[in-house]
């Protein structure tokens, strides 16, 4: 936020500063009034987001400033000087009561408020007692994260911990969590870090919690698809939902474990057959498709990557991945040049990743950074915040397939809606390309449908 200057004399004067800017299908408007007084200033930043589908206030904050220079405008100019003597209310891990109009949709992954930047921006940050009435403390969901001693799972977990959603934090691991958990439990952020090693602690783990995280099973390497790993975390990811339904049956599941064509199928399988599956709770991950096309598209087309927002579809591996680029905000023209080498880099960025680690691993950061996005929308969602939208891979009726990526509508209850309005109007290059992908990914669902199959008549035998 822009320091306003001004002369610290003069009396009840007000200033406004007005600003708009895009964030995804949503425009927002910054509304910053300045009142100055004879012995401070007083700061009141109003942010609302407004579009055709999402109309929510997503930050409000006040802060006031007492008379002893500290912090100076922009400008270096002596006009104004003050440091915060008095309080700052900001969003970070404080939940408005619902008769204060202060309000955050401020994210910890890359969506700070100018607000909380400016806080950042202060020594001394002395929150008064009126502040410290009104609010409450946002912490209060459990997450439980399994593989959490991965490449995946440390990073993961960390972005977590940094959440003022979360209560406690439940690291699970066949070895090694422990060390992970004492490390991140010094972490001087509300929630409260607890390990759970091998399956005979996987229950203790589970109980109670809100949202589970699989990033569990191994690795691509240098010439792997993900496919490759099929046999190996297809059977992880189904003893461990298997454990979710028996101890965990109401939270949400998110499945990182590739391939997520596969596995999120195979999870539905195993949560029909112990009688618990409810198809608006769980979630493939494909966060990170959508995170790489903002990503490209920013760098292509020279834009602030706040202000881009691309919807990826289908599924999570190869050509089953395709970035609506038509469909990209703000409205962006494309040469069908560009249109095919972004999707193309997009749908290969993972391979990108792999080969540039040389066998040293795969995209562990750039997933964790996904996932900790997707697991901070449905806290939110869960938190009774409204119109929060992701793109997940999910059991859908978009298509003829059971399962399939586009954005969803998240609530208290998981999936509220899945948004049917970007499959409309495809260019001629994406309906062909979604026509292609359709095959793959349906032989992907078969697949991970025929293993849990084969596993309960093995079983029954």
């Amino acid at each position: 936020m822009n320091c306003v200057a001004m002369n610290t004399t003069a009396v009840n004067e007000q200033y406004s500063l007005v600003n708009s800017t895009i964030l995804g299908s949503s425009k927002i408007r910054a509304f910053l009034s300045v009142e100055v007084v004879s012995d401070g200033a007083v700061f009141r930043a109003h942010y609302k987001m407004a579009s055709p589908s999402i109309s929510t206030v997503s930050i409000s904050s006040i802060a006031s400033y007492g008379p002893q220079a500290g912090l100076r405008s922009e400008h270096k100019s002596s006009a104004l000087g003050f440091n915060a003597a008095k309080f700052l209310k900001c969003f970070s891990g404080l939940k408005a009561a619902a008769s204060v109009n202060l309000e955050s949709d401020a994210s910890f992954l890359g969506r700070e408020s100018n607000a909380a930047l400016l806080a950042s921006s202060i020594p001394k940050v002395q929150q008064s007692q009126r502040a410290s009435n009104q609010f409450q403390p946002q912490a209060s969901f459990k997450v439980a994260v399994l593989g959490a001693a991965g490449g995946i799972g440390q990073p993961l977990a960390l972005l977590i911990k940094m959440s003022p959603l979360v209560s406690a934090l439940h690291l699970y691991d066949i070895a090694n969590v422990k060390g992970v958990a004492a490390d991140l439990s010094h972490c001087n952020t509300p929630s409260q870090v607890l390990d759970f090693t091998g399956p005979l602690e996987l229950a203790n783990c589970l109980k109670g919690v809100d949202v589970v995280v699989i990033p569990a099973g191994v690795p691509r390497k240098p010439g792997m698809t993900r496919d490759d790993l099929f046999n190996i975390n297809a059977n992880i990811v189904k003893s461990l939902v298997e454990a979710v339904a028996d101890n965990a049956p109401n939270a949400f599941i998110h499945i990182i474990s590739n391939p997520v064509n596969s596995t999120v199928p195979i999870a539905a399988e195993v949560l029909k057959q112990k009688g618990v599956y409810d198809p608006k709770k769980l979630f493939g991950v494909t966060t990170l498709d959508v995170v790489r096309a903002n990503t490209f598209v920013a760098q292509q087309k020279n834009l602030k990557l706040v202000d881009v927002d691309v919807p990826v579809i289908g599924g999570h591996a190869g050509i089953t991945i395709l970035p609506l680029l038509s469909k990209t905000r703000p409205s962006v023209t494309f040469t069908d040049e560009e249109v095919e080498q972004l999707t193309v880099r997009i749908q290969n960025a993972g391979t990108e990743v792999v080969e540039a680690k040389a066998g040293a691993g795969s995209a562990t950061l750039s997933m964790a950074y996904a996932a900790a996005r997707f697991v901070e929308s449905s806290l939110r969602a869960l938190d009774g915040d409204g119109e929060v939208y992701e793109c997940s891979f999910v059991q859908s009726e978009l298509t003829e397939l059971p399962f399939f990526a586009s954005r969803v509508e998240l609530g208290k209850k998981g999936v509220e809606a899945v948004i049917s309005a970007d499959l409309h109007r495809l260019t001629e290059y994406e309906a062909k390309a979604l026509e292609a992908l359709k095959p793959e990914l349906k032989a992907s669902i078969e697949k991970g449908v025929a293993f849990v199959e084969k596993r309960a008549a093995v079983a029954a035998n």
